[in-house]
C-alpha cells in the first residue's frame, strides 16, 4: 500500500514538473510567428501612435513582427469583437484604451461580448490627460472663457470625437455636465479625421488625448486650454489644468493597454507584460512617448485587470450622469 502511494507521488509530481517545464518552453518561444495587433481606431489617434511605437520595440525585442491593424468603427467597438473572435494564443492583441473598454460597456447595452468576460488584460501601457483644444478663430483664452461662450450660445458651438461613445465624446459630455452648458456633438470615426476638421475649421472644440493633438498644439494649428490632469503635462508644461482654468471639478486621464482574448494561456500573459514593460523602460521609447504626454504605466496583468475594473465602475456613473445611451 505504501508502495502504491509512494509511486502515485511520484507520477503527480512528475507530471507536475512536465507541466511546468511546457509552460516555460511555452513562454520562452512565444512568439514565433507575426502577432497582429490591432488598434480600434484610425490612423492619427492616440491608440494609433502608441500602438505603433510599442509594436515597432517589440518587433525588435523579440524578433518577430508585431503588425498594427488599424480596424476603426462603432467607437472601437469593431476592433473588440474582431478580438474577441480571435484564437486565444497570443498572436492577436488588442490596444484597448478608456474609451472602449472603461466606458463602452456602460454605453452599449447590447454588446454580442462583454468586456470582463471575453477580454483579458495583459500589460499596462501609458496614461495620458485629455487636452481641450479649440479651433485659433475661437474667441476664447481658457476653459471658463470657453464655458461662458458656450453659455452665451447654446448649441451653437460644435465639438468634435472620434466617435459617440469614446473618450473624447464622454470627457465633453462631463464639460457640459460640469458647467451646465450645451454645445452640438459631431462624431467622425477616429480622432484623426476629427482633428483634420478640427484644423480646417469645420467644428470648434475636441477633448483630445495629448499624443493625438501634440504636433498640432506646437504648430499653433490649434488652441490648447487646458489639460484634464491634476498636474500640469510634464511634455507641454505651459498648457493650465482645469483647476487653474476655473473648473475645480473636472479631472480625466486616459489610458491604454493590451487585452487578448480571454483564454490566452497565462504565460503567454505574463510574456507579453514582460516585454512590453521592458519595451516601456527603453529611454527612446520612453522619451518618443513623453513627447507626446504619454506616461508610462507598470502593472502586473492581476493590477491592470483591477484597475480597468474599477475604471468601467468609475465610468458607468459618469454615463449614467450624461443619460447618454447607444444601441
Amino acid at each position: 500500500m505504501k508502495r502504491e502511494f509512494s509511486r502515485i507521488v511520484a507520477v503527480v509530481a512528475f507530471s507536475a514538473m512536465a507541466l511546468i517545464a511546457t509552460v516555460h518552453v511555452h513562454a520562452q518561444t512565444y512568439p514565433v510567428k507575426p502577432v497582429r495587433v490591432i488598434v480600434p481606431f484610425a490612423p492619427g489617434g492616440g491608440t494609433d501612435i502608441l500602438g505603433r511605437v510599442i509594436a515597432a520595440k517589440l518587433s525588435e525585442q523579440v524578433g518577430q513582427q508585431f503588425l498594427v491593424d488599424n480596424r476603426p468603427g462603432a467607437a472601437g467597438n469593431v476592433g473588440l469583437e474582431l478580438t474577441v473572435k480571435s484564437p486565444p494564443d497570443g498572436y492577436t492583441l488588442l490596444v484597448g484604451s478608456s474609451s472602449e473598454i472603461g466606458i463602452g460597456p456602460s454605453l452599449y447595452p447590447r454588446l454580442t461580448f462583454d468586456v470582463q468576460r471575453d477580454l483579458v488584460a495583459a500589460a499596462s501601457l501609458a496614461a495620458t490627460p485629455m487636452v481641450l483644444v479649440v479651433h485659433p478663430s475661437l474667441p476664447v483664452k481658457s476653459a471658463k472663457d470657453l464655458a461662458e461662450l458656450a453659455r452665451a450660445r447654446p448649441g451653437q458651438i460644435n465639438y468634435a470625437s472620434a466617435g459617440t461613445g469614446t473618450g473624447n465624446h464622454m470627457s465633453a459630455e462631463m464639460f457640459l455636465h460640469v458647467t451646465k452648458t450645451k454645445m452640438t456633438h459631431i462624431s467622425y470615426k477616429g480622432a484623426g479625421p476629427a482633428l483634420t476638421d478640427m484644423v480646417g475649421g469645420q467644428v470648434q472644440v475636441m477633448f483630445s488625448t495629448l499624443p493625438a493633438a501634440a504636433a498640432l498644439i506646437k504648430a499653433n494649428r490649434l488652441k490648447a486650454l487646458a489639460v484634464s490632469s491634476p498636474q500640469r503635462a510634464p511634455s507641454m508644461p505651459a498648457i493650465p489644468t482645469m483647476f487653474e482654468s476655473g473648473l475645480p471639478n473636472y479631472e480625466v486621464e486616459y489610458w491604454y493597454g493590451f487585452f487578448a482574448p480571454a483564454a490566452t494561456p497565462k504565460d503567454i500573459l505574463v510574456r507579453i507584460n514582460t516585454e512590453s514593460q521592458q519595451a516601456l523602460r527603453n529611454s527612446d521609447v520612453n522619451a518618443r512617448l513623453g513627447q507626446q504626454g504619454l506616461q508610462a504605466i507598470g502593472k502586473t496583468p492581476e493590477q491592470f485587470a483591477a484597475f480597468v475594473k474599477e475604471d468601467i465602475a468609475k465610468w458607468a456613473m459618469v454615463v449614467k450622469a450624461s443619460g447618454v445611451k447607444l444601441d
